[in-house]
Formats: structure tokens, sequence, C-alpha cells
């Protein structure tokens, strides 16, 4: 069976995103309402973010030009994402509306860049419209969708809080024909698996993004095979279609299947041992965002899970949203050693796994916490816990991602 390909954002040739990490910006967190909470001065997010859930800069240099953006209409969840490495044709997109169970689509301009070494995926949107198809607190945030219109980006949390970008620093942004300075004006995640940074379409033609290559469809009620091929037919050579963020099995028992009984799809003992003692050599080692080797010197919570566990010959997804879906999910007091733990942290995608562990037994993790932290064994914590996932390495290698 062929490996399903979720990393379909094009690959723009010749343009690089450094992200720029300097002290000399001063970030000032702010509320929709541009009051200052606290203290004010901030360069990461609150550690009680949960209680926040709008990330909102304005540098201490510069403040956007107040940009007009329509209100938050009805919000639309996105399931399928269409790429392509040039600008779709309208008459592609008009048949993509008009097909039986959308609910709507949102025309965007898609690329894969590099952040400080690590490729990511870019979109350039339309504010005002784009938002719609966002999770919730980040598209009620209507100071966020303003400074996307002034020319800022908007990067993932995890990007910011453990990957080190700072509000309102700026990210030197270069291409064959444009190039140009981009500020970080908010942490918020899209809920969209390897999208960690979103501009306005109008920054993104000026830094030479292909425009109009990529389309967002919202279709609750469509079964996605059926669905994907349907719109596979009406797609020019080359542009793909993928499912956005599968649902992750919860089966109803909530118990898991013994190993007895499971015909070979989980793990063997040998295959579990392997996998903890691989995390048990990398301990010591820094968090890094978007770490997963030696060479890159150290590793992210996501990036020790698919070094662990390629040792022991199975292949891992790159995220975490997509290793939650490598099998199916047990309650923490079935889980066994070698299943992996899971967590949604990130208060700007509420329920969007962000965070996950290798559990050891006996109420023990390896994990790679957060940014200032090295991989570690630690004691399991249950506060945003989602469960544990008991991974079938037959399902985990055509896992997209």
């Amino acid at each position: 069976m062929p490996k399903p390909d979720r990393r379909i954002l094009p690959t723009l040739i010749g343009v690089t995103v450094l992200a720029t990490l300097g002290t000399n910006v001063a970030a000032l967190a702010l509320r929709d309402d541009g009051s200052a909470p606290g203290s004010g001065l901030t360069a990461t997010p609150p550690r009680d973010a949960q209680k926040q859930a709008d990330f909102v800069a304005t540098s201490g240099t510069r403040v956007p030009t107040t940009a007009a953006v329509a209100p938050l209409g009805k919000r639309l969840t996105p399931h399928y994402l269409v790429a392509a490495e040039a600008a779709l044709p309208p008459e592609t997109v008009e048949k993509v509306r008009k097909t039986k169970t959308v609910r709507g689509a949102e025309v965007v301009d898609a690329v894969q860049v590099q952040v400080a070494g690590k490729r990511i995926g870019l979109l350039g949107v339309e504010p005002s419209t784009f938002r719609n198809f966002t999770p919730e607190p980040t598209a009620k945030s209507d100071a966020l969708w303003r400074n996307i219109a002034a020319g800022d980006a908007a990067i993932s949390f995890t990007m910011g809080s453990d990957g080190g970008v700072r509000l309102g620093s700026q990210i030197p942004v270069g291409g064959k024909t444009a190039s140009g300075r981009v500020r970080v004006g908010a942490y918020a995640t899209m809920g969209l698996g390897d999208v960690d940074a979103v501009v306005s379409r109008a920054t993104a033609r000026s830094l030479g993004v292909p425009a109009g290559n990529a389309v967002l469809v919202s279709a609750p009620k469509a079964k996605p095979q059926a669905f994907l091929k349907t719109l596979k037919k009406m797609l020019p050579k080359g542009a793909k279609a993928v499912e956005v963020n599968p649902a992750i099995d919860y089966p109803r028992s909530q118990t898991g299947a013994p190993q007895s009984s499971a015909n070979g799809q989980v793990m063997t003992a040998g295959q579990v041992q392997t996998v903890i003692k691989a995390a048990y050599t990398r301990i010591g080692w820094p968090y890094v965002w978007g770490g997963e080797s030696e060479a890159e010197g150290g590793y992210d919570c996501s990036g020790l899970m698919q070094y662990a566990f390629a040792q022991a010959g199975i292949r891992l997804p790159r995220v975490a949203a997509d290793q939650a879906r490598t099998g199916w999910i047990v309650p923490l007091d079935k889980a066994q050693p070698g299943d992996m733990l899971l967590w949604a942290n990130d208060p700007t995608a509420p329920g969007y796994i962000s965070h996950i562990a290798l559990y050891i037994g006996d109420g023990k993790m390896i994990a790679a916490p957060r940014r200032g932290t090295r991989v570690q064994v630690q004691a399991v914590y249950t506060n945003n816990f989602k469960g544990a996932v008991r991974v079938n390495p037959r399902r985990a290698a055509v896992t997209p991602g």
C-alpha cells in the first residue's frame, strides 16, 4: 500500500524564512481591546495560557496600521485540503464549492518554507474570511486578524512558546524575486497539521508565495474516502487532496485490546523494550523545537517519539497530532509500557493534540517537555490529558504525516 502524502504544501524553490530571535524588540501582549494585561512585557506566552485565549502583540517600535477586518461569521471546520504547485483554475474552485455536502471552501496561498532550519507550512489568507475556518479562540480575536491584515504573521502557539520565536520579532523572508521582513504579530494555532505560520495574501504575494494554489474545504457529512475520490476527479494534473486532521480512534469500550487478541496489530514485547531503551538513550538531550536527531542538537516531544519508535522499525508521522492516529486510544488506567501519552495544551486550538510522551509504567514517562528543559523521566500528569495511544505498527506505517 503506498504511503499517503499529507505534506502536500508545495515547496517554493528559493524561498527561505529564518527566524530572528533577537532580544532588542520589546513585545507587548494585548487583549482585543488593546489594553495591556498584567505587567505587559512578555517574550513567550504565559504558562497559565489556558486563561488567556488570545496572544496578540504590538511592537515597542512600531504599531501596525489599523486594518479593516470583517466580523467573525459562521465558523466552519476544515475537513479537506486541496493543493497544487500553481494557481488552481477558478472553474475547479467553483466545482469544489458546488459539490454536494460542501458547506464552505476557502482559497489560500500555500507553501512550505524554512524557519530556523525547520520546514513548516505557511498560508497566505484573506483575514476576513479565513478566520471562519480556524479554532474558536483564534477566530474570535479581532486584534489578531487586524494584525495579519496589516502585514504581520501569526505563528503557531508551539512554534512561539517552544520554538522561541518571539512576539514582535522580525522574520526575514527572501525569495527569487522578492524579499522582506515579517513581524510576528500573534501566537495562534490554526488547527491544521504542518501549518505553523499565516500571513495575509497581500503579504504572501509580496514574498513570492504561489497565489491561490490551495483550497480548504468544509464538508462535515461527507464520507472521507468517497469524497476524496470525487475531489480528485475535479483536479488538474499534479494537484492533490487530503483529509485534514482525520479522527482519532477512541473505541467505545475505552478498554483497549489485549495483545493476545490483537492479531499482531500491536507491538511485540521485543519492540516495546527496544522503543523504551532507545528513549532512555536520549535522556539529557536538550529540548529543540523541530528536533528529531543528534544532528539538530536535541529533540522535541514528537521528534523523540519518532526516533525511539524508528529504532524498533516502526515509522511514525512527524507531529504529535498525527502520531495520535497511529493506534487506538485507551484511558490512563489501562496504559501499558510502550504506549504514547497525549495532551491538548494549546489554548488557541482546544482539543488539538500538541504534546506527546512515552509511557514506561508505574506512573512514569520519558518526555521532552518544552523549551529550556531536557529529555527526562517524569511523573505522568493529568491536566489536559487526552489518553494513551496503543500503537498499531501497520496503521503507523500508513498514517499521513
